[in-house]
This record gives C-alpha cells, sequence and structure tokens, in this order.
C-alpha cells in the first residue's frame, strides 16, 4: 500500500511517515506541504490513500481534496487535521473523501489508513460529536424524555435496516452479501432503495446518520 501525506509541518510529515514506515502499514509515496502541491503531485502519482491536513497555504485541504475527487472520483482520501470543526467535517462528507481524524494521537494514523483500505469511513468519537443529530423522542415518551431515532430510518423496512447498520460498521457491498446471504447487485440496489427512501446522498452520510442516533 501506498500513501501520500500533506501537511504544512514537515516534522508531522515525517513522524507519519515514520510510523507507517516502521510498522509496516504503508511506502511513503510522496510527502508535500501545501493543497496545490497535494493536487499535481496526485495527477503525477496518486497514492493508494491520501492523507490532507485542513489549513495549509494557498489551497486548502478540502479544496485540494475536491480538486482531486474531481479528477478521480474512487480516490481515497482522508482528513488529518487538529480541527474538529462542524463545517469542515460536513465539507468533507459531502466531498465524499474516506474520513476525517483528528491527530491528537499520531498512533492512530495507523488504524485509520487500514480501515480506509479495507472500504471503512473513519469518524471519530470527537468528530461525531460535532455532528447535529436529526432525532425524535421515543415511541411513546413525552419531548425531552429522552431522544430516540431519525424519523427518516422509521419507513425503512427491516432488511433495510439491517443493511444501513452493516453500511455504518463501514463493510463494503463485497462483505454486507457475504454476511447477508445476497448477491452484491441486490445489496447496491437496497442501498439506493435506503438513500432514496431517506433523502440521504450517499453511504458515508448514510453511515453517519445512522451511528448518530443508535
Amino acid at each position: 500500500m501506498s500513501v501520500a501525506i500533506v501537511d504544512d509541518d514537515p516534522i508531522v510529515c515525517s513522524s507519519i511517515g515514520t510510523i507507517l514506515t516502521a510498522t509496516g502499514t504503508a511506502q511513503v509515496l510522496w510527502s508535500a506541504h501545501d493543497g496545490e502541491a497535494a493536487v499535481t503531485n496526485c495527477r503525477r502519482h496518486a497514492p493508494d490513500v491520501l492523507l490532507i491536513d485542513v489549513q495549509m497555504p494557498g489551497i486548502d485541504g478540502l479544496e485540494a481534496a475536491e480538486r482531486i475527487l474531481q479528477d478521480d472520483p474512487d480516490a481515497c482520501i482522508l482528513i488529518l487535521t487538529t480541527f474538529a470543526d462542524p463545517d469542515y467535517i460536513r465539507r468533507a462528507i459531502d466531498l465524499h473523501t474516506k474520513g476525517y481524524l483528528i491527530k491528537q494521537d499520531v498512533a492512530s494514523v495507523v488504524p485509520a489508513v487500514q480501515a480506509v483500505m479495507a472500504g471503512q469511513v473513519v469518524l471519530g468519537a470527537e468528530v461525531l460529536g460535532q455532528l447535529p443529530l436529526h432525532v425524535a423522542p421515543r415511541e411513546g415518551g413525552a419531548p425531552g424524555e429522552g431522544v430516540g431515532e431519525d424519523p427518516r430510518f422509521a419507513v425503512l423496512t427491516d432488511r433495510e435496516r439491517g443493511i444501513a447498520a452493516l453500511v455504518a460498521e463501514g463493510l463494503d457491498n463485497r462483505e454486507i452479501a457475504g454476511r447477508l446471504y445476497l448477491s452484491e447487485g441486490t445489496v447496491r440496489n437496497r442501498i439506493s432503495d435506503i438513500l432514496a427512501k431517506t433523502n440521504i446522498s450517499n453511504r458515508t452520510k448514510l453511515a453517519v446518520e445512522w451511528l448518530a442516533c443508535h
């Protein structure tokens, strides 16, 4: 597996690169210190996973991610930053990045990179805590007595709810198909139905919204 690291602090790039290499997790393809360089380098040598900070000189990490994903919609981008800002997080999700990680503990980068390569979406607890919940009172409960499930999920069948839960666990279509003894095509169609019923635009948002109220 190859990774690229983009951070305006060279020490951060070096530290993360050392950890990923020493643990045998990945080979560092290149590093850069601003968004423009990230876009240019990805066009020349695309890594399996791109780790990128948000606030950098010139083009910030989110704008760079948007440009990279326009070039390659399948690019695996993991936002790695110190800012648990709700606007940043929402924008990263809207862009279909593969995760948003707070770099309080550099060692957490290893499992995060491994999870992204396995097809999972990585959102830490501190990130989920910044997202607004769309929840309603529990059935039979008085307002303010506690929160229950997002009403958008009430329209789902039991099978669809099971699939939504597995999406939230980070399983890809093949893994969900194997778990539920369905074809990948059926899983893909069911997820499309879930997104249409809930008016959620993509599976990353589906995972976030499901985890936020379960």
